[in-house]
């Protein structure tokens, strides 16, 4: 337990969240940039990296075994220095003649270590931290969680800009090229991440286990699906976990899409470097200061009180996609100025969704029943979305596309009037 004493939290919670999102940046986010750039219609992006998804819908059933087997400790070193390998291997494979193939099946084992290491990583932070510090920490790890997203899908898509601009020399020019010299960049920072942690986790967990009893696993996780099941207006609830996302998820891969096609195909035309600039960095700085101004409203007047404002919060502002498709412009400070502001009341609600789903799993086996709902939140409000969206768009266009999305605001609307919210005051 001596290096639990000398490890303080601020030495390995950042840089474990780091590490949580820098892989789903990746699989999730910047694959999207890179196959739109490599030629592939959005039909065929949004269905590949949709289903690239499925992990994060899955993981509450393998993990028991992240729990039963080895240590946490074990499974996130692990995971991070495979996923260090992964990300390398994906840059080796965009030269050759199968790299959508081979891409696609490396991006979908990152996914599964990614989905591994999420569900280490949080009960690491809860076993690795007396109550207290996870509370005073909770902050800490989600903004190096967002900033883990701005060095991905902001700062390394802008960085492929450079190099496909030719700012850092003529060799560089290709946009192969560049999302190699990208991944590469990836995979190296998770090895370091998974080399340091090697050496600045602390050692917290007394166990370790080498065995795991499978029957015994699926009647734990039999027991816990009861629970589920038994929760008070649990079709209301599924129906609001499942939908309430629903408009968010259609916008999350269509918009990268739409800002960075050509004004022929109905986008704006953003090259990589004002892409990473608008929608990568402040975006997703607009997505972190919704959600701590959400996260305190809800906290200082109560969910049932904030539901509805957030809501209105989390819909409306889409909008604004609406306005830029009618009206395309190359005026950065005005497209930035409307992705921020969708962003901000995205994660306003999103707040308001994920402290429902906090609410929804107190009880028995709370942090079981939470795992899936966040899985039901990944299947309707990421998964299913992502593969749809581009059939819906590549069929009727940008702008109808968008109208399509203001309409889908209204079952953000109904599965809202149908939810159960008692308050819980601390």
């Amino acid at each position: 337990m001596k290096s639990n004493q000398i490890t303080k939290p601020y030495a390995w919670v950042p840089s474990l969240y780091l590490g949580e999102a820098l892989p789903y940046s990746a699989v999730m986010l910047i694959s999207v940039i890179m196959f739109q750039e490599l030629g592939l219609a959005d039909e065929e992006i949004t269905f590949y990296t949709g289903w690239l998804g499925l992990p994060w819908v899955i993981k509450p059933i393998w993990s028991p075994i992240i729990d039963n087997l080895k240590t946490k400790r074990w499974w996130i070193v692990s995971m991070q220095f495979l996923m260090g390998v992964a990300l390398a291997l994906v840059a080796f494979t965009i030269p050759t003649t199968f790299w959508l193939q081979g891409t696609l099946a490396i991006f979908m084992i990152i996914a599964f270590a990614s989905a591994t290491h999420d569900i280490s990583a949080d009960g690491f932070y809860i076993i690795g931290l007396p109550d207290k510090e996870q509370e005073l920490y909770v902050g800490v790890r989600n903004t190096f969680y967002r900033i883990g997203m701005v060095i991905g899908q902001g700062g390394l898509v802008l960085f492929a800009g450079y190099m496909q601009g030719g700012h850092l020399g003529e060799t560089l020019q290709s946009v192969s090229a560049s999302w190699m010299v990208v991944f590469f960049i990836l995979g190296g920072l998770m090895f370091l991440l998974g080399l340091y942690h090697a050496f600045i986790l602390p050692k917290v967990e007394k166990t370790v286990h080498d065995r795991f009893n499978f029957a015994e696993q699926m009647r734990e996780f039999g027991q816990t699906l009861k629970v589920f099941i038994t929760k008070p207006h649990l079709i209301s609830a599924l129906c609001f976990i499942l939908l309430f996302r629903l408009p968010e998820g259609l916008l999350t891969k269509i918009v990268p899409l739409f800002l960075k096609r050509g004004a022929d195909e109905g986008g704006l035309a953003m090259n990589d470097v004002d892409f990473g600039l608008i929608y990568g960095t402040l975006g997703v700085i607009g997505l972190l200061l919704g959600g701590i101004v959400g996260g305190w409203a809800v906290s200082r007047w109560g969910l049932k009180k904030c539901l509805w404002p957030l809501v209105l919060c989390i819909t409306l502002p889409d909008i604004v996609y609406v306005y830029l498709s009618y009206f395309p412009t190359g005026n950065l400070w005005l497209i930035g100025s409307c992705v921020c502001i969708e962003q901000i009341g995205y994660g306003l609600g999103f707040a308001a969704y994920t402290l429902y789903l906090v609410t929804f799993s107190r009880g028995e086996r709370s942090t079981a029943v939470f795992s899936i709902c966040t899985a039901g939140q990944n299947l309707g409000g990421v998964m299913i979305p992502g593969i749809v969206s581009g059939f819906i768009s590549g069929n009727i266009g940008y702008q109808n596309f968008f109208w399509v999305v203001m309409a889908f605001c209204l079952v953000t609307f109904a599965v809202t009037a149908c939810v159960k919210i008692e308050d819980h005051k601390d």
